[in-house]
């Protein structure tokens, strides 16, 4: 695929295409063993060798990162006053246009999709792809086998709002896994308030068969190939097709 020079630069590192034009006009980015100081210069982006400051810069349309999200983050692209998961991706994985899939409450932990491929994150958050989200919920109170049937059947919500089964496994009397394929706005906390428990804390520990990688701490990311992605994340949606 051909790409003007500059646009591959920013949209292969953390650069504006000011800034990615600038560096190019300095003589900073090599194609082919040449310094190209034309932003125009077209290349082909699989194929071409490209440097930049001396570095080989690899060719990728998109970028997949798991993050492991903390408490008090917002699941977001960017915010004015307050920190975004977005802006914990260190340097050497950032790049413009990069969005959460979907959303954790601010005070929501865990399994978080970072990437800027629009199309994936649909496939990922659409109710129709029947992808699995596994949450662990700490409650005020104790599950019995009545909340559980309720789950399975389907939760209504205070409003009228009708949520598709849901899975509840009890783990101790006042913590259970909360498996659902929907993601409404505060879902998990709107369900159980429906049977008058309140949610101390809820962590996301998968999304289809992904799980946050071992030692990966909390506010901590690491990129993920899309073909390992797809086969983990996608495993349910592919295989419902």
């Amino acid at each position: 695929m051909k790409i003007r020079l500059d646009k591959f630069i920013s949209s292969q590192l953390n650069l504006t295409r000011s800034d990615a034009k600038k560096s190019i006009k300095k003589g900073l980015v090599e194609v082919n063993n040449t310094i190209i100081t034309d932003s125009g210069f077209l290349i082909e982006s699989d194929v071409d060798s490209v440097f930049y400051n001396g570095q080989a810069v690899a060719y990728k349309r998109y970028r997949y990162i798991i993050i492991n999200k903390p408490k008090g983050i917002l699941s977001a692209s960017n915010d004015k006053r307050r920190k975004t998961v977005v802006d914990l991706v260190p340097n050497d994985l950032s790049r413009p246009n990069l969005f959460p899939v979907g959303r954790l409450d601010k005070d929501t932990t865990g399994l978080l999709i970072i990437t800027d491929d629009g199309d994936f994150a649909h496939k990922v958050i659409s109710p129709k792809s029947m992808i699995e989200k596994a949450y662990i919920a700490e409650l005020d109170g104790d599950i019995n086998e009545e909340i559980i049937d309720v789950f399975s059947k389907g939760v209504v919500l205070h409003d009228g709002t009708p949520c598709a089964p849901a899975k509840l496994f009890r783990l101790e009397k006042n913590r259970a896994r909360v498996v659902i394929t929907e993601g409404k706005y505060h879902q998990i906390k709107r369900m159980f308030g429906t049977v008058n428990l309140g949610v101390n804390s809820l962590h996301r520990e998968s999304i289809g068969r992904l799980k946050i990688p071992e030692g990966l701490n909390f506010g901590e990311c690491v990129e993920i190939s899309f073909t390992e992605l797809e086969s983990l994340c996608l495993y349910q949606f592919v295989h419902n097709q």
